[in-house]
């Protein structure tokens, strides 16, 4: 479904994918909320936002944020690189918390225009008192809708913070406040309801995005004790992994040979489960450090989260990369 409001020229188009900021009870129950409202009624909920002009919207998915899957996003991301192509101003992108940190890293690999892409959400569903939803979209539409905001990539716009997609994660699970940029912090903020932007971004090259080339990639986390068992597995399923280490990139000793094994077959990249700081290269040397599992054919991820490392390793795989060129691109955003 797509509809306009009479404008001339239409400068922001709002997608909707469902999740919270879309969740009603069915119609006459009391209780549990599922993703029902359409773009156009989230779009009626702020007011004077329809009276602005200059919008689109469309109905993209209605689905709650765990159930959103990469081709989803892909698909996003090819009517957005069309209609930027085509003139569009700026594109806001409604969706579930879930997976919205993860929704913005994916876009911002595949996304190729100077227009603005601003996702946003709600923590608290439109039946709830104080429902942030109305307030999140109205700042996104404006941030998206600012000359200041092109060539930024895709951004998230939450709570009057301005994060860019990659830097953001979810780091409560309830609170209003539940978007940060561990290590680096928002760009910007939505003052008196307009964006004030304080920090660029160079954008890297997006990546092509290939359906006829299919790759699975999972993460592993580290804990106390692990026996790895779940590394024995991966040989026999994955194209490939992502290591959540310990500290700055240190696996338990009994990890060692399955890594060594699996990083000779598929890229394996080491990044850090503790959520701000970079792996390491070489402070420390002792086995299951990173300088040992680099040296052993891991591939240093740097300061992305192992969530964010684990789109881009196959969003390249997607494309086709080899091994160098994989190194490449892990190399060149650490």
């Amino acid at each position: 479904m797509v509809s306009a409001f009479p404008t001339p020229t239409p400068a922001v188009l709002v997608l909707s994918l469902g999740g919270t900021i879309a969740m009603t009870p069915p119609t006459g129950a009391v209780g549990g909320v599922a993703p029902r409202l359409t773009a156009a009624d989230l779009v009626a909920a702020v007011p004077g936002l329809e009276a602005e002009g200059g919008l689109e919207i469309q109905d993209f998915r209605q689905v709650p944020g765990a159930w959103l899957e990469v081709d989803d996003i892909a698909g996003l991301a090819e009517l957005l690189n069309k209609r930027a192509a085509a003139g569009m101003s700026g594109f806001v992108i409604t969706q579930g918390t879930d997976t919205l940190e993860e929704t913005a890293y994916l876009l911002d690999l595949l996304y190729e225009g100077s227009a603005p892409v601003v996702v946003t959400g709600a923590m608290r569903n439109p039946t709830m008192a104080g429902a942030d939803g109305p307030a999140n979209l109205l700042a996104a539409v404006r941030t998206a809708a600012s000359p200041d905001a092109r060539d930024l990539g895709a951004l998230v716009v939450f709570a009057d913070e301005i994060h860019a997609a990659r830097h953001v994660r979810k780091v409560h699970s309830t609170s209003t406040s539940a978007f940060a940029s561990p290590g680096a912090g928002p760009i910007g903020h939505v003052v008196e309801g307009q964006p004030s932007l304080r920090f660029s971004l160079n954008r890297f090259p997006a990546i092509a995005h290939s359906s006829t080339r299919t790759a699975i990639v999972e993460v592993v986390e580290t804990t106390l004790g692990s026996s790895g068992a779940l590394l024995r597995c991966a040989d026999e399923h994955l194209d490939g992994l992502v290591i959540a280490a310990f500290g700055a990139g240190h696996v338990p000793k009994s990890w060692i040979g399955h890594l060594e094994n699996l990083a000779n077959r598929i890229p394996v990249v080491l990044t850090s489960r503790t959520g701000a700081g970079s792996v390491l290269a070489n402070t420390y040397t002792f086995p299951g450090s990173e300088t040992d599992l680099l040296a052993r054919g891991l591939i240093n991820g740097g300061m992305l989260d192992p969530r964010k490392a684990r789109l881009l390793l196959l969003t390249l795989l997607h494309a086709g990369a080899d091994r160098s060129e994989i190194l490449a691109a892990f190399t060149a955003r650490r």
